[in-house]
């Protein structure tokens, strides 16, 4: 899936990929008649990852022969506003002869003088007949110019530098996931699927959406996933006696109809010693109360290390299936939209690209002097999850936030998982066979 920001990105993503080859890598060749735009074009270029790389003298001395000494000669190739057809044909046959670049970009703004037609018709000639395929966009600076390559030629027409640079980054970005070795989604023998399918069938028979924590705890020990040692109580004495039986300090939570967001709730307090258990608890109740809200259970919970907080999160798209994303968690999760996502069964390399792709990252390797993380440990927390989901198709939406990461491995701190029936799969049309 390559994924685009407005609906114009799609149609020129669409357009190259449709029409012209896919780059062999990241290196663009710029041809151009005015130097303001070719500028633009390499830095947009390399904005977004490409390189425009300097053309060596061999291919220098190639391009003195048609054009005039106050040319640029450096890529990108400036021609001035004097260059007609038979430089555009001449400049476009020699750097696609050169094999230090996977792509080119053509760039054309109209002078008083020359056609656009004619330059339309320069490039479709040279891309014919080019020594070797590769990609190649033609930017034709004015809404009229946009029509000069006829809508036969299959090169892609852009109205600005831009707009073929970033569709280019698109397609070479699909282009590299392409090359990639082919992988198998990640298995476990370790796992105790019937445990967790006899808690989520138990929940439906039930008409509960949202497992509660007996349930939760079930089903992500079950695929050995690291949830923190907790336990389940009724009151507040009860919290107390399950503090000290976990030994040191431990979080209280509130569990019940409508309890979602603790943090705002008050519904939650941490780092608490067992003899400030009950005090804490009855707090929690209070601060319930003022919302309109009950307490059905507590949550005693030790207390994570200190770490990285990440987020792993599961959605269910009735086209796509479970959709897997990870990204910065806690509390400011959504207002710092640091999230990679990817279509589940997760391969092993999926699990890698996602936390290396997220602007946090450092943060995981040892920052300014901090203890990096286990990051093989995050990865697998990952791909478990992906498993669990694939082997669970009732698992509608998961939400593990925070998940702590710590040198000694992840920590599961929260947990929300909402199940339903699903819906019956449709079987694909047989070929040739009509609508009725």
């Amino acid at each position: 899936v390559t994924r685009t920001n407005p609906l114009a990105e799609l149609l020129d993503v669409a357009a190259l990929l449709a029409n012209q080859p896919l780059p062999a890598g990241n290196r663009v060749g710029i041809v151009t008649n005015a130097g303001g735009p070719g500028i633009m074009c390499a830095d947009a270029c390399e904005a977004v990852g490409l390189e425009v790389p300097e053309l060596p003298e061999e291919v220098r001395s190639k391009l003195r022969a048609s054009l005039p000494p106050e040319a640029s000669l450096a890529n990108p190739v400036d021609m001035i506003a004097t260059a007609g057809s038979d430089q555009y044909r001449e400049v476009i046959k020699v750097l696609a002869g050169w094999e230090g670049i996977d792509a080119l970009i053509v760039i054309f703004v109209r002078p008083l003088l020359i056609r656009a037609e004619e330059v339309g018709e320069a490039i479709r000639e040279a891309v014919a007949d080019a020594p070797r395929k590769l990609p190649v966009q033609a930017v034709f600076m004015s809404p009229k110019g946009h029509e000069a390559l006829g809508r036969d030629a299959g090169i892609p027409t852009y109205l600005f530098p831009e707009s073929a640079a970033r569709a280019l980054a698109r397609v070479e970005t699909y282009a590299r996931w392409r090359e990639r070795p082919l992988q198998e989604p990640a298995s476990f023998a370790d796992t105790d699927t019937d445990a967790g399918a006899a808690v989520i069938a138990e929940a439906l028979a039930d008409g509960r959406e949202w497992l509660g924590f007996r349930g939760l705890e079930t089903l992500l020990r079950a695929h050995r996933l690291p949830l923190a040692r907790s336990r389940v109580v009724a009151d507040a004495r009860e919290a107390e006696r399950a503090a000290r039986e976990l030994g040191g300090r431990v979080a209280i939570k509130a569990e019940g109809p409508g309890i979602v967001h603790k943090t705002e709730l008050g519904a939650l307090a941490l780092d608490l010693r067992p003899d400030e258990v009950i005090a804490a608890t009855e707090q929690i109740e209070a601060s319930l109360a003022r919302h309109g809200l009950l307490a059905e259970r507590f949550l005693v919970q030790e207390m994570a290390p200190s770490g990285v907080e990440l987020l792993i999160g599961v959605v269910l798209d009735e086209t796509f299936g479970p959709l897997v994303a990870c990204g910065a968690g806690g509390t400011e999760a959504e207002l710092r939209g640091d999230v990679a996502v990817r279509l589940a069964p997760l391969t092993p390399a999926d699990a890698r690209e996602m936390l290396r792709s997220l602007a946090m990252y450092p943060l995981l390797t040892g920052y300014r002097g901090s203890e990096p993380v286990d990051i093989e440990a995050l990865e697998d927390a990952l791909l478990r999850t992906s498993a669990m989901v694939e082997a669970h198709e009732e698992i509608a939406e998961l939400d593990l936030n925070p998940v702590i990461a710590t040198p000694a491995g992840p920590v599961i701190v929260d947990a929300r998982v909402r199940v339903e029936e699903p819906a019956p799969q449709r079987p694909w049309p047989r070929a040739g066979a009509g609508s009725g």
